[in-house]
């Protein structure tokens, strides 16, 4: 599943210095993806304690339907599953959809009783007066049914029986129901959408992770994989689609022939989080692979009508042919239908053979879209199509190892995208999208090991805990390293190895390394200090990562567990006493040296660190390894004096690392903030995208920590000054704006450069801006706004304009037939700086008439990054918690990114109060997937306190000296 909650990439250049969603802060919160999938770490040695956890409690363990995992003693065979939704209201006004299954199981262990997950089921009693009707297969006899109930708090449908199951023996048991098709975006759900001024509905599903349960009865656990029969019955004018292609033409349904009966072929041994069908009018392109692999991509029919599925439908070929290669295997099924939907939570879902998106992840227009959507499309097909292989046809066996299948396609993400689209060097983004962002998590004392024990992960909301960045930017991000040591061909035969041996089965993180290190032991040149698995379980059974330290006098390198707070408690034991066996690399004088190691050992000591005269090391070539690297302060001064003569000797990842890792250092206490300031002082030369973009990042949590005080002027004339030489730059490289960079990376540095430069003050930008959106005002109909600036032209025109620059613009963000378009309408209407405005907006996110119930969230949180409208949207979560939580669920994957969001700039005693009492005050409520979000929010705001309080006057006297 991708990350759930997505910000652009100019959305959140926006953000860093103009407020509209600040990512990559060093002490804040990283926003993911999200996602999708996107999500929170956790508070303690113990896992949170949930509401559902709360209510289990009470109940008697001893029996085994109070327990949230099923018993072992039966084992799903297949499924026939026959569905009917109304996509009519009925006369309660209530959506619904009706359905009968048979599943068929083996006992493995004998027992009297069948416990399968039911959901918001209500059933159709037999003439028997039970909700299901039990019988054996073959020889086995079916004992008779003495009860049944639903046991609500575990999501239980619970049959007793007068006799034992036999083990071994093959039963087969039938149930007729009903349920809501509801607009909660889970489950069987529907979507609505407006065609022509007229309104649509749909019916699709969301199963991961615990949502096939509301469906149907089933075991609903990743590893009771099973077979699957999916039979839909419809309107004859709608379509409809499942994991695998229809046995045939669809039929008319007997009882009604204004309706059809649409079946479809039997599913490959799956997960029941893996199902997907859906009945709409939507409309698709299509074409065949070079394998033989039919590929469509379906969307609204005016979306479709406009070729906005042309760009995924030409990625997704050569992008599943690459996965084929690199897996050495091939796709395992006949289609790759992709749909794209107006209402879906989370950014995609991998449903084996139909992957479900939000429409701003599949559809490119390239008339509205920018080079950032175009990039998000491209990557998010890669995400969701490595799945396929990784994840689908080898299933993680519970969720505690959800890292695996989340981390494993992050990282991988990169390489598809980077096939189908050569050009644009995306493997190197994942250090600012992923390692960097993940590290302002894993850096705090309350994160949490990327395996969590099995026995931690029970109930359905500690699931959901597990979508966060840990497991996608840190899973992605150690896997890179992991190849990278190993080289990217003994990683690629290890997983072909996987791969092949664990087809349709469930496997644990063990089984990849066992089969990497076969890979290993194969390949008699690479040597490795320890195993595989030894020296992995370091990474991934301890949290955080380490800082490693250089002394070039002596030679000496050490590490430590590194914390943003210095002083923060680590209560989590580990048993390697936070040591790693760190992968080295190291450039002298930008001239590559040997890799090396450190062993698990907290200090060693090696001649290649050792420098003389104006010698300078520099170490982490590219940030391959998952850790931070700080130096002597000889050797700072010596990089520093390096990138302001020639900057082109360091690597231009690097460059953002000199920044990133000294701004992160410098939080921790570990080097003064100046040394940190200083290495920003060579961006007056600096033309490329990822060094700025790591400087701005960084400034964006001085942007929060100081926008409401004395500090901010200075710091925006440094900006300023430092800003403008880039600002001519790309004015001259775009002819005066009027062409765009060949590069993808120079098009993300333009958009850095203009917001840059309007919010600190450059009146040139601010009068571009101007005038392009009056040009835009007087002629609706023409937008001359590029796809590429028009997030941050919006939000600058918006924050310097008043209520007919807001109105303008809402009014267009409420015709938009392009997501992409509304995303960034939506994002710039909170920039706003009328406190009048955007309480009125705040208001739009309780109507899902105004803002989709999606969007609610990242839409406050876009408020809040705004110093007008920070306690604004504090006050409005607040007020607003019991409502908030119970209309968009505690489950939510961009809930816990709503108290990131709205706490962000906590940085006083009061804010800490304030933030204590609402947890106080809502103890009864809950806080379902924010849980951890919560705990972080309070260590973060005491880490931001202090500071505050120790850097204030330092910064201020640096910026008041280096703007002149």
């Amino acid at each position: 599943m991708a990350k759930g909650f997505y910000i652009s990439k100019t959305l959140g250049i926006l953000g860093i210095l103009l407020g509209v969603a600040a990512v990559c802060t060093i002490i804040a919160l990283s926003v993911v993806y999200a996602q999708e999938k996107n999500k929170n770490a956790e508070g303690s040695a113990e896992a949170p304690t949930s509401p559902s956890t709360t209510v289990a409690t009470t109940l008697d363990q001893s029996k085994p339907w109070n327990r949230y995992r099923l018993p072992s003693t039966l084992m799903p065979d297949s499924y026939k599953v026959t569905l009917r939704p109304y996509l009519d209201p009925n006369e309660k006004g209530l959506y619904i959809f009706k359905g009968n299954s048979t599943v068929r199981f083996i006992c493995k262990e004998a027992t009297n009783v069948i416990i399968i997950h039911s959901k918001k089921l209500n059933y159709t009693n037999t003439a028997q007066g039970h909700r299901v009707n039990l019988r054996g297969v073959g020889d086995a006899q079916a004992p008779d049914i003495d009860r049944t109930e639903l046991v609500e708090p575990t999501e239980y449908l619970v049959v007793h029986l007068k006799g034992p199951l036999r083990v071994g023996g093959v039963y087969e048991m039938d149930s007729e129901f009903e349920g809501e098709l509801a607009d909660d975006l889970a489950g069987f759900y529907r979507s609505e959408y407006m065609d022509g001024g007229v309104k649509k509905v749909l019916a699709t599903t969301q199963m991961q992770s615990a949502d096939a349960r509301k469906s149907f009865p089933c075991f609903d656990e990743p590893a009771m994989k099973a077979k699957f029969n999916i039979t839909l019955i419809h309107h004859s004018n709608y379509t409809a689609l499942s994991n695998m292609l229809p046995t045939g033409p669809s039929v008319p349904y007997k009882e009604d022939p204004t309706w059809n009966v649409t079946e479809f072929q039997t599913t490959p041994v799956m997960s029941t989080y893996l199902l997907a069908y859906i009945v709409s009018e939507f409309t698709s392109v299509e074409a065949t692979a070079p394998n033989g692999v039919l590929i469509r991509i379906w969307a609204r029919p005016s979306a479709t009508m406009a070729d906005h599925g042309i760009y995924a439908l030409n990625k997704t070929g050569p992008i599943l042919n690459f996965f084929a290669q690199h897996y050495n295997t091939p796709y395992p099924l006949e289609k790759s239908d992709q749909i794209a939907l107006p209402d879906f939570n989370a950014g995609a879902m991998e449903n084996w053979g139909l992957v479900t998106y939000r429409e701003s992840a599949l559809l490119f227009d390239p008339q509205s879209s920018s080079s950032s959507n175009k990039e998000r499309v491209v990557t998010v097909i890669a995400h969701e199509l490595a799945h396929q292989w990784f994840g689908n046809l080898v299933t993680i066996a519970w969720w505690n190892d959800l890292w695996l299948n989340e981390g494993f396609a992050t990282y991988v993400e990169y390489l598809g995208a980077d096939y189908a689209e050569p050009s644009w060097n995306l493997k190197d983004l994942i250090v600012l999208n992923d390692v960097y962002r993940v590290m302002a998590v894993d850096a705090l004392a309350s994160s949490h090991p990327l395996s969590t024990p099995a026995a931690e992960v029970n109930t359905p909301a500690q699931i959901s805990e597990m979508f966060d960045s840990i497991s996608y930017s840190k899973g992605g991000s150690i896997l890179r390293m992991l190849s990278d040591f190993l080289s990217e061909e003994v990683f690629k035969k290890g997983l072909a190895s996987y791969l092949h041996t664990f087809a349709y089965n469930s496997t644990t993180y063990l089984d990849l390394w066992e089969h990497l290190q076969k890979a290993v032991d194969n390949e008699p040149s690479l040597k490795l200090p320890q195993s595989v698995r030894a020296i992995m379980d370091r990474w991934i059974l301890q949290m955080g990562f380490p800082v490693i330290t250089v002394n070039t006098v002596t030679g000496d390198i050490s590490q430590k567990h590194f914390l943003l707070n210095n002083e923060s408690t680590v209560t989590r034991p580990s048993e390697f006493n936070y040591l790693w066996i760190v992968p080295v690399s190291s450039l002298r004088n930008g001239k590559p040296q040997d890799h090396t190691w450190l062993n698990g050992e907290e200090k060693t000591q090696n001649d290649l660190f050792k420098t003389t005269g104006t010698d300078w090391v520099l170490l982490n070539v590219n940030v391959t390894g998952y850790y931070q690297v700080n130096y002597d302060e000889d050797n700072w001064r010596k990089i520093q004096n390096q990138l302001q003569t020639d900057l082109s000797v360091i690597p231009v990842i690097n460059r953002a690392q000199v920044i990133h890792d000294a701004f992160n250092l410098a939080s921790a206490h570990l080097v003064p903030v100046t040394l940190a300031l200083n290495n920003t002082l060579f961006l007056i030369q600096e033309t490329e995208y990822m060094p700025w973009q790591a400087a701005l990042s960084s400034l964006s949590y001085f942007k929060l920590m100081f926008d409401r005080s004395e500090v901010y002027g200075p710091m925006q004339n440094y900006l300023k000054k430092q800003v403008t030489p880039l600002f001519s730059h790309f004015k001259n490289v775009t002819k005066d704006w009027t062409d765009r960079p060949e590069k993808l990376t120079d098009q993300y540095n333009e958009v850095n450069a203009i917001s840059t430069a309007c919010s600190s003050g450059v009146l040139e930008c601010q009068n571009l801006v101007t005038d392009l959106f009056s040009q835009w005002m007087k002629n609706p109909n023409n937008n001359p706004i590029h796809p590429n600036l028009r997030s941050t032209i919006y939000c600058n025109a918006i924050a310097q304009g008043g209520e007919e620059e807001w109105n303008f613009a809402w009014e267009q963000f409420q015709k938009a037939t392009l997501v992409n378009e509304a995303d960034k309408l939506r994002a710039a209407l909170a920039c706003s700086k009328e406190v009048w405005i955007l309480n009125r907006y705040l208001s739009y996110t309780l109507d899902p008439n105004l803002i989709r119930k999606q969007d609610a969230t990242s839409t406050i949180t876009s408020i809040a990054s705004n110093v007008v409208g920070q306690p604004l949207a504090w006050d409005f979560v607040q007020s607003n918690w019991k409502k908030l939580f119970e209309d968009y669920g505690g489950g939510s994957f961009s809930f816990s990114n709503l108290i990131q969001g709205v706490t962000r700039r906590f940085s006083t005693e009061h804010d800490l109060q304030q933030l204590e009492q609402f947890k106080k005050n809502n103890m009864d409520t809950g806080f379902g997937s924010a849980t951890r979000a919560l705990e972080q929010a309070l260590e973060k705001t005491r880490g931001n306190i202090k500071w505050v309080k120790e850097n204030k006057a330092a910064v201020l006297a640096w910026f008041t000296e280096n703007s002149k």
